[in-house]
């Protein structure tokens, strides 16, 4: 009896994998790569591999999750006709010729993902955690109508706390308080921790929140964004997360090396509506409609061209991936990028191959330490295929390399969210601010050389000279590297 239940349960399992086999292949129309490495955990590892493929392998199914009827109120529908129809018309105003000399791009972006081209833009560059938060409660602290914030992680720890009390003054203030927090990122943060916030008049709210208690089985399309908006003047992008780590306070990591940028001018209002669309996402009963109040009129700031651009499943486009490679394509004499995941695809590989080829100084930067093993060694491999063309590349020593940073020629750059791989150029919610401007640039690219005084090169002796176990582990993070 106990024989042929197990006979039916394994039959039942052979048959269901051959189903789930035939829906990734015809149905799911996944690239190749991605498609064989499925494949390969559901025959190898057939019950596990179904769990896993539940967990991590389904496809967003909902299309236009981000729907808002106050785009149209604010002419960012009509501004974004009006520069297409402007740069195929060669009419459009460039203030500055590092703008123009990346019109092929900045029109890619306005196309392929509606991101508005911002020219009066004053730029502040953090690296450091202490200084970044310091900035940013200042800011929180000075808010007078709203505050808009959103991050990825968002711990309830030294840092958090305090952040946290200033939401909770500012809204016993009667500023209109907003949070975000991404469930599966903040897991141990829960929307009843938030309490005193929301009975101060301040909303709360998580993106994807699990429909199981404990556990979150949608581990994949994750908000990956990190955006904070002060008054519709003042916004943050970048890398940093709220919490005691990125103050370089976990032992396991050590100091947290990352970029953030402190926004003031236009660019601020494309940030602000990606912010409400995410909101009114996550939001059924708190969504935001359209006031003067988030979009005021913002005095001129400085001179910096920024294009924000978003990313994710819902997407018909790759838009930030896209962005990546247009850099690295114009590229004519470096290209600098700083990224804690390297896994890249074919075509990203291909174009820095290319770079390399053409005599271009072409250097990665990526940290000493994982945070996640399969993701390092993997990594570690992609990185070693480029040192065969030429490329540099480094290993940041002083803690923990967590900045997502393209620097080009000092003309061009950008920083975001978007690590340099397939989860965040298909599976979860990014947003990057492209940047065109000479100084910008420079700043950054001068940043990434101090971090070279602080990082060993990895050279190809050095590599060749790796054990067997890392040769093993290289080869097996690879080839699970289209489902990491």
């Amino acid at each position: 009896m106990f024989e042929n239940l197990l006979s039916f349960g394994f039959s039942s399992i052979i048959i269901l994998n051959i189903f789930l086999a035939i829906f990734l292949i015809f149905l799911e129309r996944r690239d190749a790569s991605a498609t064989w490495a499925w494949l390969m955990i559901l025959f190898f590892i057939p019950v596990i591999g179904f769990i896993v493929y539940l967990l991590l392998g389904r496809q967003l199914r909902q299309k236009h999750l981000f729907r808002w009827e106050g785009r149209s109120q604010i002419g960012i529908d009509n501004l974004i006709d009006y520069q297409i129809e402007a740069i195929e018309a060669g009419t459009f105003e460039f203030r500055l010729s590092d703008s123009l000399v990346y019109k092929d791009m900045i029109y890619m972006h306005l196309r392929n993902n509606h991101a508005v081209l911002t020219q009066d833009n004053a730029v502040t560059i953090f690296n450091d955690g202490e200084k970044k938060f310091s900035a940013l409660l200042e800011d929180l602290d000075r808010a007078k109508d709203h505050i808009h914030i959103q991050y990825y992680i968002f711990r309830l720890d030294r840092l958090g706390t305090r952040i946290y009390d200033v939401l909770v003054r500012k809204a016993k203030q009667g500023v209109k308080v907003r949070l975000l927090f991404d469930d599966m990122g903040s897991r141990g943060v829960k929307k009843n921790d938030f309490q005193e916030l929301t009975d101060s008049g301040g909303d709360v709210e998580t993106f994807f929140p699990s429909i199981m208690p404990l556990v979150n089985p949608r581990l994949n399309f994750r908000n990956h964004r990190k955006i904070v908006v002060v008054d519709g003047r003042i916004g943050y992008i970048g890398g940093f997360n709220v919490g005691d780590e990125y103050l370089g306070l976990d032992q396991k990591f050590g100091y947290w090396r990352d970029t953030h940028l402190r926004l003031e001018g236009s660019a601020v209002h494309p940030l602000q509506t990606r912010f409400i669309l995410d909101w009114n996402q996550a939001s059924k009963d708190y969504e935001i409609e359209y006031s003067d109040r988030y979009f005021p009129a913002i005095p001129l700031k400085g001179s910096v061209g920024i294009q924000i651009v978003s990313s994710g499943p819902d997407s018909e486009w790759e838009q930030i991936k896209n962005g990546y490679l247009k850099l690295i394509n114009m590229a004519k004499k470096y290209i600098y990028i700083q990224t804690p995941y390297f896994i890249p695809d074919a075509s990203f590989m291909d174009s820095l191959r290319i770079a390399c080829l053409s005599g271009i100084d072409v250097r990665i930067m990526i940290p000493n330490k994982p945070d996640h093993m399969f993701v390092y060694w993997a990594t570690y491999s992609y990185v070693g295929n480029l040192l065969k063309a030429g490329a540099k590349v480094y290993i940041y020593e002083n803690g923990f390399l967590h900045t997502k940073m393209v620097v080009v020629d000092d003309e061009a750059s950008t920083v975001g969210t978007a690590n340099i791989d397939l989860r965040s150029f298909k599976l979860n919610f990014e947003v990057n601010a492209f940047i065109y401007d000479r100084e910008t640039s420079h700043q950054l690219a001068e940043l990434f050389e101090q971090d070279m005084l602080l990082s060993t090169e990895l050279t190809m002796a050095l590599y060749k000279e790796r054990s067997r176990i890392i040769k093993m582990k290289e080869s097996l993070s690879r080839l699970l590297s289209p489902v990491l």
